[in-house]
């Protein structure tokens, strides 16, 4: 039976909203023959996860060493037993349909990895969307690059939704071992390696507090920001021009006239 691994990094001010992101998994209706994996990973070894999480065999938790969402997300891949391995931060929502449409799109060979589009999820239960999204359909190899690199290091789509195989995954090294932004790397990375897919039906509910990881202080820091920024496009560019040469190679030796055996 195929698998959709979902990952699911955890510290202390996310997980009273682990429930819900339970809620929104059990949910999700697949297509027949497939099932999921929820793997839940505490950023530490402090038993944080003891009896949070609901008695479901889908549902895999476990602890490792401190070191950041990379380093949680890495850690639980290595339980993973999935072919595709999808996102899922503990403080955001799945939307309904999201897990089907990943794996109706990568039924594509030819597509590696899919994001879609997000609605912000606000205390009060609004939502808004972005305007940056691009249009249903395929991404091409270095398309959200150019775009992250015209727009002041802001991607056209969000990191945390995405669903990738896990042979892309592991062949890329992951997420990148960096304090933030890791998720930003990986996609870039996707994109720079192989063709995606963009969803453009909500498929995750992006929840905005106080807590999230993402409006800390640390998270936004200009100096640090910005050297990761770097890093992130420089690798981004060099698996972008490693793909164009390998594409060149194969076109040209595709040209080459055969030559009959005598």
């Amino acid at each position: 039976m195929p698998v959709l691994s979902v990952l699911t990094p955890v510290h202390p001010p996310s997980l009273p909203y682990l429930t819900e992101a339970y809620g929104s998994l059990v949910a999700q209706e697949l297509p027949p023959g497939w099932t999921w994996e929820w793997v839940v990973q505490e950023d530490g070894e402090t038993g944080l996860l003891d009896g949070v999480l609901p008695a479901d065999e889908r549902v895999l938790p476990g602890s490792g060493r401190r070191g950041g969402p990379g380093v949680a997300r890495m850690l639980a891949l290595s339980r993973a037993s999935g072919d595709l391995i999808k996102a899922l931060d503990a403080d955001d929502l799945l939307a309904p349909g999201a897990l089907a449409r990943d794996i109706a799109a990568l039924e594509d060979p030819a597509i590696g990895w899919t994001t879609c589009r997000v609605l912000d999820l606000f205390p009060d239960g609004t939502t808004a969307g972005v305007d940056s999204d691009p249009e249903e359909g395929p991404i091409e190899r270095g398309a959200i690059l150019r775009y992250w690199q015209r727009n002041g290091y802001v991607s056209s789509v969000v990191a945390g939704t995405l669903c990738i195989r896990r042979e892309l995954l592991l062949d890329l090294g992951g997420w990148m071992a960096l304090p933030a932004s890791e998720d930003t790397g990986l996609v870039l990375a996707a994109n720079a390696s192989s063709d995606g897919y963009f969803l453009a039906t909500c498929g995750m509910f992006y929840r905005k507090w106080d807590g999230q990881v993402t409006a800390s202080a640390a998270h936004n820091d200009d100096a640090e920001r910005l050297a990761r920024m770097k890093l992130i496009e420089e690798r981004a560019e060099v698996m972008l021009a490693r793909g164009l040469q390998r594409a060149a190679s194969a076109s040209a030796v595709a040209r080459q006239p055969s030559r009959a055996l005598g």
